[in-house]
């Protein structure tokens, strides 16, 4: 035998071992290992297939079905191979080969059941299959006969045809059917009835036809014409346009998924370039947002979709072309919705929040961008199209350039601040502040708020402009123009943050700017656009403690600021959150050294000081007084919304209220019952880390102290296990660590599905490892949370594979003094030595204190630590007469005398049942009374 052989035997072994323990990946890596050592075809074939096996447990079904392939190729008589790719074949949906496969295997081994058992299983799925598809084929031309009769229109029986319709298209089954019954074609004469109802019926159904499916999409574009899908997100009706909205969402990610597969999809066609298409598509979309007549929510849904399928999912993928390209092909278009005047309508119809979603386009195109000269391109386009604008277009181009300026700042500022610095920008703001034109003073003014609020432009817009907004809030008639000078004022009296000593404007002055904006914000009678900035105004004013003492003391402001985070106005929506995280105090704060606070001021350094009313009496009094006045239904209606407005950002501060809500244990029942756990669900699993992280936290406080199946019914509850095993990770705190633990300890006890998606989350190793921590709290949370997950066969198979120490670990804590990791640790183990009574002879091999250990579970005052001794010891006498024979000899056999005369109890019950079955092994005799 070769060196290179006994190396491949020896990390097929490796590999075999860790498959075992259920490591597949580090099994996935040993046998690739193996495979780069000169491996002989024979053992090639064998590494594949194992290769295979390991990729059937992670669920990637492509590579699965690649693997088991190349071992075939090998040896085409490998029925582990065989058998592999049938089911891999059978999870990615192609059953008419995975049957070759099967009946292949069961032509090598006629009399394995397992083989017979798969190929009933899957003709059966074929003849179901077999049988829905004739079954529809008349059913889909009947729906479109009906779809298409004129004489037909608006009958219940259009409408039931329509629905049918819909429905069928959700099954992948359906939707082939109607896309092979030239389904296509006949939807487009839906599309050109211009019927409501027949139209979403028809976008709809085009939903069905290419969700998660490549070629059906591509085909889809061809027969339709990419032009005409894009167009009718230009429609006026609102419903229609989301509809279209919808299915353009869905084509870019089947199109997308194609590029990441190498143009593959899940049907495995191989298809055009998807990338090209992708671009078409998005083409497309950059044109509608600049043609006259689209309408204004049009416009909008266009600006959504190019913030989902743009910019990178995450910056560990290194390929940012999309972005640069669409910079490169659409910036200036961008930059036109963005410099759009609302009122009076200019050429474009846009809506109040159209000028945000540019913001936020522009702003995720720019954190795409990787490196120095990428981002110097896109301030020169910036840059050159402002002053386009600006020189040589008289009054109106400087009005469109300055609106231009504010879109930047409110998206990446770093790029505003740039054109802030253009020769003569600032002065016209400045100059156009005092003209007597609304529409001009609005431009200016929002423009000098937007850069206030700008470190680099704070200093100078309070040396120049505090007295020109003053001027604008004391004489100005309109209200339109007050309000927004006030929040300029408002963003500059708060520069100094939450730091009491350092405060901008004399002593009573914000309190006097939030007063003013609480009354703007309860007036009704002004439109919610211009009460948006009321908001803004106390976004920033609640940094000041008295503030926020005042407001949350307003029952008619929160409703106020409720209803409007409610309206149409999305754009409200970051400057509600903010107000939000400053009332409860849920921004980060770091308690500065003491030793630290001394020696700056012995060196006459600046030292931040925190307001008497923002200590945590206060906080957690305003936090009642918000979860009374309705807060959490308000953040569920927020969470709820389907704008861009929601950013990362945005959806953070939302996760930190949460968080802030939940601390107390008595105010989560009003949390749950109001919709707050399911609104953190979608908190938890999208966004920035850190809030992620917060909402993941708030989710395991939820499942502590509340029942989680109530809290999170349905399916729900399934989606929590992710968020929660986050929190498990070393980057998180200690106490992130153990309510994890203890979430999961309750989720891991209420079913076995719960339990599988614990698993599938490589949840294990983890929890293994906190049962090493040092905090005696964090090691019990992991033991229980343990001995809960060893009810499924999995784990139990971990503490039966041979060369490792958990049964030892649960023994040794058997003995520890912490009563609450005792009684974990007895607990798994009774049910371990239940399950598994192999486990019972290891027991004495694990450690030489053994007999002791039981015997002090037996003698502890403790009756639940008796009753999970007593347990234990009752299995390892039923387990072998062996071990029985060493437990009677000892003084175990007294302390069972004892308790089993005791008064009847669970306790009393295990320890006759164990001097019983020693009786019948013959090892002892019963007593003359026949006890």
């Amino acid at each position: 035998m070769t060196a290179n052989s006994v190396a491949v035997e020896q990390l097929r072994k490796e590999g075999n071992e860790l498959f075992k323990c259920g490591d597949y990946q580090g099994a996935l890596a040993a046998y690739t290992q193996a495979l780069g050592l000169d491996a002989t075809p024979q053992d090639q074939a064998i590494l594949h297939r194992n290769r295979a096996a390991c990729h059937l447990k992670l669920e990637d079904y492509d590579k699965a079905e690649t693997e088991a392939s190349k071992a075939i190729e090998k040896d085409g008589g490998d029925v582990k191979a065989l058998y592999r790719r049938s089911q891999a074949l059978e999870k990615l949906g192609r059953l008419d080969q995975a049957v070759l496969d099967l009946k292949r295997c069961v032509s090598l081994e006629p009399k394995n059941k397992v083989f017979q058992e798969a190929l009933r299983n899957i003709g059966g799925q074929i003849q179901e299959k077999v049988r829905y598809m004739s079954s529809t084929d008349a059913k889909v031309e009947q729906m479109f006969q009906i779809l298409l009769d004129p004489e037909e229109k608006g009958t219940e029986k259009k409408q039931k045809a329509s629905q049918n319709l819909v429905v069928l298209a959700r099954e992948d089954a359906g939707a082939e059917k109607i896309f092979r019954s030239n389904g296509v074609q006949l939807l487009q004469r839906l599309l050109d009835t211009g019927e409501t109802d027949l139209m979403l019926a028809a976008l709809r159904t085009l939903v069905g036809i290419c969700s998660e499916h490549q070629s059906r999409t591509v085909a889809t574009l061809s027969i339709l014409g990419t032009r005409r899908v894009v167009s009718i997100l230009g429609v006026e009706n609102q419903a229609v346009s989301l509809a279209a909205c919808h299915l353009l969402q869905v084509m870019f990610d089947a199109l997308k998924e194609g590029v990441k597969k190498g143009f593959r999809g899940k049907e495995g066609a191989i298809i055009v370039d998807p990338a090209r298409e992708l671009k078409v598509l998005i083409s497309n979309l950059l044109d509608l947002l600049t043609e006259v007549g689209v309408s204004g929510q049009g416009r909008d849904n266009a600006l959504t979709l190019l913030i989902k399928a743009v910019p990178r999912k995450s910056p560990k993928d290194p390929n940012n072309s999309l972005t640069l390209w669409v910079i490169d092909q659409g910036l200036k278009k961008i930059l036109e919705v963005g410099g759009s005047l609302q009122d009076p309508p200019g050429e474009l119809t846009v809506t109040a929040n159209s000028r945000m979603s540019a913001s936020i386009l522009l702003s995720k195109l720019f954190d795409d961008l990787k490196c120095d000269a990428e981002r110097e391109n896109f301030h020169r386009l910036c840059e050159n199209y402002i002053k386009s604008w600006f020189e040589g277009h008289g009054l109106a181009g400087k009005l469109r350039a300055i609106q231009t300026v504010s879109c930047l700042l409110q998206g990446p500022c770093d790029a505003g601040n740039r054109a802030l610095e253009l020769s003569g920008v600032m002065e016209s703001v400045i100059a156009l502040c005092a003209s007597e034109q609304e529409e001009e003073q609005l431009v200016a003014v929002e423009s000098l708020i937007h850069a206030a609020g700008k470190a680099k432009r704070a200093s100078f817009i309070t040396a120049n402009g505090v007295s020109l907004l003053k001027d604008l809030y004391k004489r100005s008639e309109k209200d339109s123009i007050r309000i927004r000078a006030l929040v300029g004022l408002c963003k500059l009296g708060s520069a100094g943050g939450t730091d009491f000593s350092m405060k901008q404007f004399a002593e009573g002055s914000t309190l006097k700017l939030a007063k003013q904006c609480r009354k703007w914000l309860c007036n009704d009678q002004i439109d919610a656009g211009t009460r948006r900035w009321a908001v803004e105004g106390l976004a920033y004013l609640t940094f000041d403690a008295d503030v926020k003492e005042e407001f949350v003391e307003d029952a008619a402001a929160l409703k106020a600021l409720f209803q409007l985070s409610r309206s149409e106005e999305r754009s409200v929506l970051f400057a509600v959150a903010s107000a939000l995280v400053n009332c409860t105090n849920s921004y980060d704060f770091e308690e500065p050294d003491p030793k630290m606070v001394e020696l700056a001021k012995y060196a006459k350094q600046h030292v931040p000081e925190q307001h008497p009313k923002d200590k945590p009496s206060f906080v957690r009094a305003r936090v009642k007084k918000l979860l009374a006045a309705g807060v959490v239904s308000a953040m569920v209606c927020m969470v709820k919304t389907e704008s861009p407005v929601l950013t990362n950002s945005c959806r953070e501060l939302l996760s930190r209220v949460f968080l802030a809500l939940v601390e107390e244990v008595e105010d989560r029942g009003t949390v749950v019952a109001q919709g707050g756990g399911r609104a953190l669900i979608p908190l938890a699993l999208e966004g920035t880390d850190v809030g992620q992280t917060k909402a993941a936290q708030a989710l395991a406080k939820l499942t502590i102290t509340s029942n989680p199946e109530m809290t999170f019914p349905g399916e729900r509850i399934y989606e929590v296990v992710r968020p929660l095993v986050s929190l498990l990770h070393l980057n998180c705190s200690g106490l992130q660590n153990f309510e994890a633990l203890m979430a999961l300890t309750n989720l891991a006890g209420i079913s076995e599905r719960l339990r599988q998606k614990i698993l599938k989350e490589k949840a294990v190793p983890m929890v293994e490892g906190y049962m090493f921590e040092e905090h005696e709290m964090i090691r019990q949370a992991a033991t229980e949370c343990m001995c809960n997950l060893a009810m499924s066969t999995e784990v139990q198979d971990l503490f039966e594979a041979q060369g490792n120490d958990r049964l030892k670990l649960l023994v040794l804590y058997s003995g520890e003094e912490d009563e609450l990791l005792q009684r974990a640790a007895a607990g798994g183990l009774a049910m371990l030595t239940s399950m598994r009574p192999a486990l019972c002879s290891r027991i004495p091999q694990v450690t030489t204190h053994w007999l002791e250990i039981l015997q002090a579970l037996l003698l502890s005052p403790n009756q639940e630590l008796q009753h999970r001794g007593a347990v234990v010891v009752l299995n390892m006498v039923e387990a072998s007469r062996e071990i029985a024979s060493t437990l009677m000899e000892s003084e175990m056999m007294e302390i069972l005398s004892v308790l089993a005369k005791g008064d009847q109890s669970p306790v009393s019950r295990a320890a006759a049942a164990c001097l019983d079955k020693a009786v019948e092994y013959g090892l002892i005799q019963p007593n003359q009374d026949g006890e």
